[in-house]
């Protein structure tokens, strides 16, 4: 949860009640993991036309 703080600046969970914040969690996590592949993926080089 450290790294979620830290870099996608979650201060504070927005959504009320415990499955509110699992949800929020767990799109955070996802967002986090979206970046890390997205990171991973080589970038296309343009054509020669």
């Amino acid at each position: 949860m450290s790294n979620l703080k830290r870099i996608l600046k979650l201060d504070r969970l927005l959504l009320r009640g415990p499955n509110g914040a699992r949800d929020e969690f767990h799109l955070a996590a996802a967002a986090q993991n979206l970046r890390k592949l997205a990171k991973l993926l080589p970038i296309p080089q343009p054509s020669p036309t």
